[in-house]
């Protein structure tokens, strides 16, 4: 399943489904703002939400102020699920990019990135150069002084989700691989209930290019 275009079908199936019945579907994301609240961002700096899915946080900092929202995920269905959603609700025109992570054609000319906001996608990418495309995307469009936000599965986390395997982390790993030019800035366990009531042990993590 390491083909884009299988993973792309992968993703569209599982969003055909309603929010509540997707197994890292979070009502209330209150650990990720929490985060975002540290860094003090202007209301009008970019922040960019990978592997987004059809998260209720993108609403959430709508309600909060924020102007200057990007939404990039694998699946199209999803994506259009939540521009659909936040134009209803907050007359807002969600700039959506629909691109691969690992192999990226759109998000790559992305510059100057404030805030780079991934809640469960590092986690899907288990060869190291996956990974290493991840952390350098990551590295080449956050701004200087810009943040990473990372939650991912810990190390005590599940093995799968939605039927693929997981690579699992702790703050060392994250750390090693952002390298000397990111600080980090704040870092937490949280275990997620997920929406059938099983444990889902996270890490929370939050740094700063300096």
């Amino acid at each position: 399943m390491n083909d884009s275009n299988n993973l792309k079908t992968h993703w569209d199936t599982a969003y055909n489904k309603a929010d509540n019945q997707l197994g890292w579907f979070e009502e209330d994301p209150t650990q990720t703002l929490n985060l975002i609240a540290k860094t003090n961002l202007a209301k009008d700096a970019t922040l960019l939400n990978v592997g987004v899915g059809t998260t209720t946080l993108i609403d959430i900092l709508l309600d909060n102020g924020y102007t200057n929202l990007i939404a990039n995920d694998l699946s199209e269905l999803a994506l259009q699920k939540l521009k659909d959603r936040v134009k209803k609700s907050h007359n807002y025109n969600l700039n959506c990019i629909p691109d691969d992570l690992i192999n990226p054609s759109e998000l790559q000319h992305l510059k100057n990135v404030d805030l780079w906001i991934d809640r469960a996608v590092l986690h899907f990418f288990l060869k190291e150069d996956q990974q290493n495309a991840y952390f350098n995307l990551i590295k080449k469009i956050v701004a200087k002084n810009g943040f990473v936000l990372i939650a991912v599965f810990a190390l005590n986390g599940a093995e799968k989700c939605c039927g693929l395997d997981l690579k699992r982390y702790n703050v060392e790993m994250l750390q090693q691989q952002l390298g000397n030019a990111f600080k980090l800035i704040d870092n937490f366990n949280y275990t997620f209930i997920n929406p059938f009531g099983s444990e889902r042990p996270y890490i929370y993590t939050l740094f700063q290019k300096q």
